[in-house]
């Protein structure tokens, strides 16, 4: 039966950190403000929501919404993402990704000002992760990740890392993550042949999928000895939340395995506070 690698005691350790910062501002009388903004209603949107505002205001932190509707026109969202840059009370942005189709996503995602990009949303917050150095944060999840894997002791220099998902918010800047740590990083997506699919997660030492499509992985895919990091979610009819690993078949097998929920997921709303509140103290010439 393989360890399973919950989030909560990863979270539970982050909030000592996240709280010392917070009453480093508190004490100089600021607050550290997470804006949201949310265009639609997707559940995984809304659970993410949902979990990282209780985490943020539990901590200390406010949290200024902006919810939008599915058809909202991008001369609006634009307006909205210009008054994040010029409130000066607002210190990170998270923008919920994907956007609807009718949005032009990069002319979005450029609006917002690079100083309170807490998700690596713009270029110059991707450039950071090739470019040790700037202060710049990485996505919150590709980050939590990382958290939980350091949490658990989990050595990665030489290790083979097989990501299933390429991403722009998960799965490649996780690949360039694991890469700075020495990890040998094999990357498959939609068009990888399922074969090789096969062949790559069942030669690597962990695995981590991110892709939202449920039981993508199963006992196929793994061997005994693997870590197994399930970042996918999605919801089925019922509203049952789902990941990318079929749990039941590929729990005893493997040597450890993330939940879902209660996993990755847990973690990634911490991560969102610790950024949230390292670009407060940023803002503020405070050393986070």
């Amino acid at each position: 039966m393989a360890v399973r690698l919950s989030g909560i005691p990863v979270a539970r350790e982050m909030r000592g950190r996240i709280q010392a910062g917070v009453e480093q501002l508190h004490q100089i009388g600021q607050i550290p403000t997470m804006g949201i903004v949310r265009v639609g209603a997707r559940p995984e949107d809304i659970s993410y929501e949902t979990g990282a505002t209780k985490l943020a205001q539990s901590l200390g932190i406010a949290v200024s919404r902006t919810l939008l509707p599915g058809d909202v026109g991008e001369r609006q969202l634009l307006e909205v993402l210009r008054e994040v840059n010029e409130n000066q009370r607002i210190h990170g942005c998270l923008l919920f990704r994907p956007l609807p189709a009718h949005l032009n996503t990069r002319a979005v995602l450029g609006a917002l000002s690079s100083g309170k990009d807490i998700d690596a949303m713009t270029g110059a917050s991707m450039g950071g992760l090739i470019l040790p150095g700037m202060e710049t944060f990485p996505p919150c999840t590709a980050a939590a990740c990382l958290e939980l894997l350091r949490f658990y002791q989990i050595s990665l220099p030489g290790k083979h890392v097989a990501i299933v998902g390429t991403g722009a918010a998960v799965g490649m800047p996780t690949a360039v993550l694991l890469m700075n740590l020495g990890a040998t990083v094999s990357a498959c997506n939609v068009l990888t042949e399922p074969r090789r699919l096969l062949d790559l997660c069942q030669e690597s030492d962990i695995i981590i999928s991110a892709v939202g499509k449920a039981g993508l992985i199963g006992r196929e895919h793994v061997r005994p000895g693997q870590i197994v990091i399930d970042v996918g979610v999605s919801f089925d009819d019922q509203g049952k939340m789902h990941g990318d690993v079929n749990f039941a078949q590929v729990e005893p097998v493997v040597k450890a395995i993330t939940p879902v929920p209660g996993g990755v997921g847990a973690v990634t709303s911490a991560v969102l506070s610790a950024h949230t509140v390292e670009s407060a103290l940023r803002a503020n010439g405070l050393t986070g």
